[in-house]
């Protein structure tokens, strides 16, 4: 008899196991199973008291393959008609997963390769050195549950392309969308760019906290987003080959359901001491690295902290574009460099508003006995100080 499961651990090999869940009641699967390597697989945790291991040896392709249809056929019957699933693999057997989930789900249904691409150092054989893995998504039906994620504007997006809006000409080529006198229409309000297939996820270092020594072991941000995407609170997570327990974790961590299945009584006592005491690792690449390649002033931007804006680059009359904008109309901002008067600051700022059509724009006054030339016309420009002028305005 089918019965409603959450929250729970389960020791037992999947195809067996899976048979305790209701049927369209799971709004993901994810699973990382065996990839066909042909090795046995073992690593020590930090401590060096428990090895983990699992086998990943097969006599052929068509014995992996079956032993993957047969569980991924009855995961389909376990989601929900708006539920999807993402199939972990690498190059060893990618062709043989993609081939079982088209049969199963369908061509049709097929979502996304995803290529989750990271830096991992090794003394590689002869080729090229394997930095990344496929993650496969399929949904069960078309109307399968998607909450889109944005991302940050490339370092070369031009700023046109953020205010202006574009439109297809007779051609079917891009381009900007003019009205009835010729201009170019302002854009709507932007949140980013929309997630791509391709995911710069940090691989786990060996010396991270959230690092427990299990073979194969993903990172927490890698299982967020893909449950960030396809769920939303209080939805069932299900992983029938959780190993370490990473998406049970990431599934609390996020307040979803979560439902884990392994045929290792040692994955299973992991899992739940993970979840007991879930530890996630912090990526300083993701948080910092990528900031080496963006041209702009870090320490002006600090000062919008808390404010939802568009960093821009190589622009010397703008340190910024406010998301939101006022009578259909760009925000601009710029902040008073060092040795650099306000009458300055806002020359630039006036030569930039003009060009883009801005009907109100912030210019940020960093330095103190500095006031705006009577000459300059700044209807539009609104002068705050900063926080530290503001403070020694005070003393």
């Amino acid at each position: 008899m089918d019965k409603l499961l959450n929250n729970i651990i389960i020791y037992g090999d999947c195809l067996d196991k899976m048979k305790l869940i209701k049927k369209n009641s799971i709004d993901l699967i994810y699973l990382d199973p065996p990839f066909f390597t042909q090795t046995k697989h073992k690593l020590q945790n930090r401590e060096r008291t428990k090895e983990f291991e699992f086998s990943d040896i097969w006599s052929d392709n068509s014995d992996y393959a079956q032993f993957l249809e047969q569980r991924i056929d009855m995961m389909k019957e376990l989601l929900k008609d708006t539920g999807s699933i993402f199939v972990h693999c690498d190059k060893s057997a990618e062709h043989i997963v993609r081939a079982v989930l088209d049969k199963v789900f369908g061509a049709k249904n097929f979502q996304s390769e995803i290529i989750w691409s990271y830096k991992r150092w090794s003394n590689s054989k002869k080729g090229l050195l394997p930095t990344h893995q496929n993650i496969y998504f399929y949904s069960k039906t078309k109307y399968f549950k998607f909450n889109m994620i944005y991302t940050s504007y490339s370092e070369t997006t031009n700023i046109d392309q953020i205010l202006q809006r574009r439109t297809r000409d007779k051609n079917n080529k891009s381009v900007y969308d003019l009205d009835e006198n010729g201009e170019t229409k302002q854009a709507d309000k932007k949140k980013g760019v929309p997630l791509s297939d391709v995911w710069d996820i940090p691989y786990l270092n060996p010396k991270a906290k959230e690092r427990v020594g299990y073979p194969t072991q993903k990172p927490l941000l890698l299982l967020e987003q893909i449950i960030k995407l396809t769920t939303n609170e209080n939805d069932t997570v299900l992983d029938p080959f959780c190993g370490s327990g990473t998406t049970c974790v990431a599934s609390k961590l996020l307040n979803r359901n979560y439902i884990g299945i392994d045929e290792s009584i040692d994955a299973v006592e992991l899992s739940l001491s993970r979840i007991r005491n879930p530890i996630k690792t912090n990526s300083n690449l993701l948080k910092k690295g990528r900031d080496s390649y963006i041209n702009v002033d870090k320490e002006a931007l600090n000062l919008l902290q808390g404010i939802e804006y568009h960093a821009v680059q190589r622009n010397r009359g703008i340190d910024a574009i406010l998301v939101e904008t006022y009578k259909n109309r760009p925000i601009l901002v710029r902040i008073q460099k060092k040795n650099e008067s306000i009458l300055q600051s806002a020359e630039y700022l006036l030569k930039a508003m003009k060009v883009k059509k801005s009907k109100k724009s912030i210019l940020i006054q960093t330095q103190k006995n500095d006031l705006f030339d009577e000459k300059i016309d700044i209807d539009g420009i609104l002068l705050l100080n900063s926080p530290a002028l503001s403070i020694l305005e005070k003393l």
